[in-house]
């Protein structure tokens, strides 16, 4: 049954709005693990929107599931993940002007800059993902260069408006999970999932994790971080036990 990772970047980003010492994504980081979260991720941009470096130490001192770092190819964000050693690094595009990670990273075009970091990170003992879109030739590429999983976008299904274009999306995502299963790849799932759409993806079999930021950290502004967590696991565990049911 897959698990939980929590997306803690959006509660820095309400910080960094005022240029304040809260809310504070670590204490974030504690309560969703007390909720049942089985990852935290955070995504150390080159302009430091929101996570920070003063964030990093704290948050992997307080944390003790598996920390996911969010990362670009970059080389000074390769060499600070390269210090903090997180138990996973997620290459992922990254464009200035976006507001969020929008679409997934190349790795096909990229090839030759991915594969070289990819093996720097794994020497010094980080699992590697790569967070694509449910591309066969982006996930083939993705196992070919190292990778120890792959996170598929799942953008395209958050924002389906139309029933048939949310079946294709839905089926799209199921092929790359055959197609990561037949690479021998962990195939996890982001990006704009919520309370509302997960069920669908949730009944798939095959995910090894969802991680989800905006909607959890949107709904703790009402019922705490803790609950929100909870919530969200409940339901990832309700929908899971018919994943492979037709």
């Amino acid at each position: 049954m897959a698990t939980l990772g929590v997306n803690i970047d959006h509660v820095a980003t309400v910080r960094q709005a005022r240029g304040a010492d809260e809310p504070d994504p670590v204490w974030a980081a504690a309560e969703a693990q007390i909720g049942g979260a089985t990852c935290i991720t955070f995504h150390l941009r080159e302009d430091r929107r929101h996570i920070t470096d003063r964030d990093l130490d704290p948050l992997k001192a307080v944390t003790v599931v598996k920390l996911n770092m969010e990362m670009s190819i970059a080389p000074a964000i390769v060499r600070v993940a390269e210090r903090l050693r997180p138990h996973q690094c997620t290459l992922v595009p990254e464009r200035r002007a976006e507001l969020t990670t929008e679409g997934g990273l190349d790795v096909v075009r990229l090839r030759r800059r991915i594969a070289p970091v990819v093996r720097r990170l794994r020497d010094r003992g980080m699992a590697t993902s790569a967070f694509i879109e449910p591309i066969p030739e982006q996930i083939e590429c993705s196992a070919e260069i190292g990778f120890d999983a792959v996170e598929l976008w799942t953008g395209g299904y958050a924002h389906a408006r139309r029933p048939r274009s949310v079946q294709t999306e839905l089926e799209r995502l199921r092929g790359g999970i055959e197609v990561g299963e037949r690479c021998r790849l962990i195939v996890h799932a982001g990006h704009g999932l919520t309370y509302r759409n997960v069920a669908p993806l949730a009944a798939m079999r095959g995910w090894g994790e969802f991680n989800i930021g905006h909607s959890i950290c949107a709904r703790a502004m009402f019922v705490g971080m803790r609950e929100a967590v909870r919530e969200m696991v409940r339901l990832l565990d309700w929908h899971g036990r018919f994943a492979g049911v037709p």
